[in-house]
């Protein structure tokens, strides 16, 4: 299947007439080709789809694809089939009537020989392939698994009996003393390996003999390597491997994995492939695991079987439907185009960038765009996005959508009547919640506005207001950026360096007053982040509108409160508030806090940008280089990327592109627990909350915006939500393009 179209001529040919070029030594991405992970599911369905009583009780077994590309499940209900399905909307497994006659067969497993299906029923092995020829009958009504050997002969097993069939003869039959769980064939040796609760053993197609080749407990599972030389055999506590010349001889254990409970072991296209009951997952090159748990990627975490799909795709067989797992050639750019569709199609409300809530059965069509806290942070993040795309293409796509957005965040400023202050959101009234603390009534009887503003808002606004005023070359959308620019700050600067709301208190989190930062303990993290974004704000402002105030504003708060000194202090020295510290210390340094983390970054860019002088800019470049050394565990895109903006030659720009390919085109808020892994290293509980020695791929954690803390293993809402991706990625994208660190697709130069 093919997801992604091929990129037309202006796409390869995308200019960056308005992007920056990287700073002397930099590193540059270019944009190539990669491969994308994306699940493709098909669900169990209920007696009316399938047309079986059995069907929605079915239990799932296994999973063939054909050398025709067809799919077929065995299952307790007989033979499925996958009906429909695409990324996000799931299929069906339907009964397959293709061919009539084995409906009225009672078909008892299934398998490929030679890439053709084959059937064993209660009377005969048999294919439709090969005009039909295949047909042995055999003495085994119970039979319930069969392996095809050389020249169409097959050895077939009730489960605890064998019998070898060969030229439409029972040439030989044996007995197991335990209970018989798979059969497989080895071509190098000519022998079939039978595999039992506990123990395996070897059944010779030349001599006719059965052997007793290792013993131990607990066996689940079993594959020859693609050398041909080797055993994996899984368990319900991991993985071993013996050697095929030598069962006796076993090596370790191997526990850490995602999970050592095994059900199936595959080896696909020299990869080795495991099932188990808490997901998929496939064993690296350099020792490690991709995972696939989690409804992201499977319709349950226990899996029944693992295939080869028709075009490279990975079959993923669970007891609630199947999975097929795509690796799809693209690139940033395609996954740009991709997100901008989401982004445009399903998340913008009011011009806002909003989150699909209310989904029923993880399907993004049937939610609900719903308020949030952050509309205008989420927004001016997204919006952000949206002008470097801009500055980098000259889309007039791109022009528009900063257009709504910017008009979005305008209308905070004049649904509410305080002058200079941008409503948290607003909705039409009665579908806002009914919080009259919170909710307000605006003037126009059709809306309401939400107040208590916080600093987060007010850090967003002015991060895309200057990107706006900087980089959009249409005079009417520059001027408005500087016109609410100016309103908020001059809001802040009246009041006292707070943000005011209708009742004429200061909100709870948008303080920039001497007073209340500097209340804060030197080592709380409040007292630095609140004195970096007012200087980046108050610089913003003055760059843009040239009014003395906010520099000399700014410079009072840096020289006679103690501000540079703040926002330089080391993010070495952030910590816990001493014991005799204030209860709000206390609670604002209980933690790293990686919502600061966020603010830090958006404010950079008005702090290193438009700093006063190169003196100031040289202290500020020091500064972030500070944080980004604390963030590089994370390996979080937009901090990468952000501070390339400095010219930082090492900026782990690898790291930033592995998170931009890594993070999963499914943006449901899937429930996915991580913590139970045996391959992750723990490490000690510590400030920063980071769990583990080193940070999981995006496509492995839970959907996180930037302000989450990704060392976080468990997560999600049970798919009852989907994020946007225009805040998540495609803000980071278009920023390294911006900054000529990621090339536009084919630019070699």
């Amino acid at each position: 299947m093919k997801l992604f179209t091929s990129i037309a001529l202006f796409s390869l040919l995308c200019f960056r007439a308005g992007a920056q070029h990287p700073a002397p030594g930099q590193p540059v991405y270019r944009d190539k080709t990669y491969t994308q992970k994306f699940s493709i599911q098909y669900v169990l369905t209920s007696e009316a789809s399938t047309g079986s009583q059995h069907a929605a009780h079915a239990r799932l077994q296994k999973v063939f694809c054909d050398r025709n590309g067809a799919v077929q499940v065995y299952s307790t209900a007989g033979l499925l089939r996958p009906s429909g399905g695409a990324l996000l909307y799931p299929g069906q497994l339907v009964t397959d009537r293709l061919y009539r006659p084995l409906l009225d067969m009672r078909i008892q497993d299934m398998g490929l020989y030679e890439n053709q299906f084959v059937y064993a029923s209660d009377q005969a092995v048999l294919s439709n392939a090969w005009a039909g020829k295949l047909y042995l009958k055999h003495r085994m009504p119970a039979v319930k698994l069969f392996c095809g050997g050389r020249d169409f002969s097959f050895l077939i097993s009730d489960g605890r009996s064998l019998q070898y069939l060969k030229d439409s003869n029972t040439v030989w039959e044996g007995h197991e003393e335990e209970p018989i769980i798979d059969i497989l064939f080895d071509k190098a040796r000519n022998l079939f390996w039978i595999l039992g609760e506990n123990s395996i053993a070897t059944f010779s197609a030349g001599d006719l003999k059965l052997r007793v080749r290792y013993k131990g407990s607990g066996l689940t599972c079993f594959a020859l390597s693609g050398n041909q030389k080797e055993i994996i055999t899984g368990t319900h506590n991991g993985y071993f491997i013996i050697r095929a010349d030598d069962a006796a001889s076993q090596g370790d254990m191997n526990t850490k994995l995602p999970c050592t409970d095994l059900t199936v072991v595959r080896i696909i296209d020299g990869k080795t492939w495991f099932g188990s009951v808490r997901g998929a997952f496939m064993l690296r090159a350099d020792g490690k695991f991709d995972y696939y748990a989690s409804r992201r990627w499977v319709p349950s975490d226990r899996i029944a079987d693992i295939a080869r799909g028709r075009k490279g795709e990975v079959l993923l067989l669970t007891d609630q439907g199947l999975a097929e797992i795509h690796f799809e050639p693209m690139t940033l750019y395609d996954k740009a185009q991709f997100f901008e569709k989401q982004v445009r199609e399903r998340h913008i409300r009011n011009g806002f960038n909003s989150t699909v809530t209310h989904i029923r059965k993880g399907d993004p069509e049937t939610g609900s765009l719903e308020d949030s806290d952050n509309d205008g942070l989420w927004t001016a993040m997204y919006l952000g996005g949206e002008v470097f795309r801009y500055a980098v293409t000259h889309s007039p796509e791109a022009l528009q959508n900063c257009r709504e957005s910017l008009d979005a965040l305008e209308r905070l400023f004049t649904i509410n009547p305080i002058k200079g202050f941008p409503a948290r959101s607003f909705e039409r009234r009665g579908y806002a919640a009914s919080d009259t603390l919170v909710w307000k009534h605006a003037a126009d009887s059709g809306w309401d506005w939400k107040s208590t503003t916080s600093s987060d808002e007010a850090i967003g606004h002015m991060f895309v207001y200057g990107a706006i005023a900087e980089l959009v070359d249409d005079p009417g959308v520059k001027r408005k950026a500087i016109r609410l620019m100016d309103l908020l700050m001059q809001h802040i600067v009246d009041h006292n360096m707070y943000l005011v709301d209708w009742d004429g208190k200061p909100t709870r989190w948008a303080r920039w007053n001497p007073e209340y930062v500097n209340a804060r303990p030197l080592m709380v993290g409040d007292r630095k982040i609140t004195s970096s974004n007012i200087i980046s704000m108050l610089q913003t402002a003055w760059h843009f509108t040239h009014k003395e105030v906010y520099k000399k504003k700014a410079f009072e708060l840096m020289q006679q409160y103690g501000y540079l000194k703040n926002l330089m202090r080391p993010m070495n020295d952030i910590g816990e508030a001493p014991a005799d510290a204030d209860a709000l210390s206390k609670d604002l340094s209980d933690g790293w806090n990686h919502s600061d983390d966020e603010m830090y970054f958006l404010g950079y860019w008005g702090l290193y940008r438009y700093a006063f002088n190169d003196t100031l800019k040289a202290k500020f470049k020091a500064s972030i280089l500070d944080h980004w050394q604390a963030e590089r565990p994370e390996k979080e895109a937009a901090w990468d990327i952000a501070t390339a903006m400095t010219g930082v030659k090492d900026f782990d720009l690898q790291e930033a592109v592995g998170y931009l390919q890594r993070y999963p085109l499914d943006l449901i808020n899937w429930e996915v627990t991580n913590s139970q892994r045996k391959d992750i290293s723990f490490i000690a509980p510590n400030f920063r909350r980071q769990t583990i020695a080193e940070v999981l791929p995006p496509d492995e954690l839970p959907i996180n915006r930037h302000n989450a803390n990704l060392f976080e293993l468990d997560g999600g809402d049970k798919g009852n939500s989907e994020y946007s991706a225009g805040d998540i990625w495609l803000l980071p994208y278009w920023m390294g393009r911006y900054f000529g660190v990621i090339s536009a697709p084919g630019e070699n130069e």
